[in-house]
């Protein structure tokens, strides 16, 4: 019989970009829940706040930094300050990330473009950047990217806009290369590409005020078919990937690395 001990986290440190809503506060919650300390970072200081109130009752450290994943100097200041309070970084949830409108390419506008790319691509780079540096001091780490099966497919009814699926697809492959050159350091390095969670990404993205019925009705036929077209009928809750999340974090997965991880309710598996 396998050993739950090999899922424990106790004495790790784990930081979550974007671990203040969403996915991210579904994997922060994952890492306290088994012992790991944790800080998160985002931009939204409330939403960190209300995030450090629920892992509150895990009784672990945690530590919340606003930073914006577009500027270098924000994720240098969140690697500092996470050093500065426990010392370490064992864990790195490289999840932050944003969305934008669906548009067709000769549609698209280029500003949303770049700063998809920006946040998304962009970003996770310079995480890795200045993270990989003390887990290699370290000797150890597991890192976690996260992308979207969108990375993997152009797919109908949700096609995504093509600068979030070209940032996914390079997260992918970033990941890839970040396994195999890091992994005389002991360093794992793994993906997980979710399909249609229940989630908070798009929440910045400016909606007419009071929003268009139109458009209300054409997104909620969308989702409908999306839907219909997952074989488990469903969209799945964010706190289903902390399963997967843990295991990746642990020493379960200790020869696990280069790997993408698919959760999409076996919707890939029909495509």
């Amino acid at each position: 019989m396998i050993s739950k001990g090999i899922f424990d986290l106790t004495g790790k440190v784990a930081l979550v970009t974007g671990g203040s809503r969403g996915i991210g506060r579904a994997i922060a919650e994952a890492m306290a829940a088994f012992g790991a300390d944790v800080a998160i970072a985002a931009r939204d200081r409330g939403k960190i706040d209300e995030t450090l109130a629920i892992l509150a009752k895990y009784r672990v450290r945690t530590l919340g930094i606003s930073a914006d994943m577009t500027r270098e100097d924000d994720i240098k200041r969140m690697v500092s300050e996470t050093l500065k309070t426990f010392g370490r970084i064992d864990i790195l949830f490289n999840n932050a990330g944003i969305a934008r409108p669906q548009r067709p390419i000769h549609e698209e506008v280029v500003e949303d473009f770049d700063i998809v790319i920006a946040t998304n691509l962009r970003g996770p780079f310079l995480v890795l950047k200045y993270v990989l540096p003390v887990m290699m001091k370290q000797n150890k780490g597991s890192i976690i990217n996260i992308s979207s099966t969108a990375g993997l497919r152009a797919e109908i009814p949700e096609i995504a806009p093509v600068g979030y699926c070209a940032a996914k697809a390079g997260i992918n492959v970033m990941t890839q290369v970040a396994a195999i050159e890091y992994a005389k350091y002991n360093i794992r390095v793994n993906c997980i590409a979710p399909g249609m969670h229940h989630s908070e990404l798009g929440h910045d993205v400016p909606r007419k005020s009071p929003p268009d019925p139109q458009e209300v009705a054409a997104m909620q036929e969308k989702m409908q078919k999306t839907n219909e077209d997952i074989p488990m009928g469903r969209m799945a809750d964010a706190e289903e990937l902390a399963g997967l999340a843990v295991l990746l974090a642990s020493d379960a997965s200790s020869y696990i690395t280069g790997q993408v991880f698919v959760q999409d309710g076996g919707r890939s598996a029909k495509h």
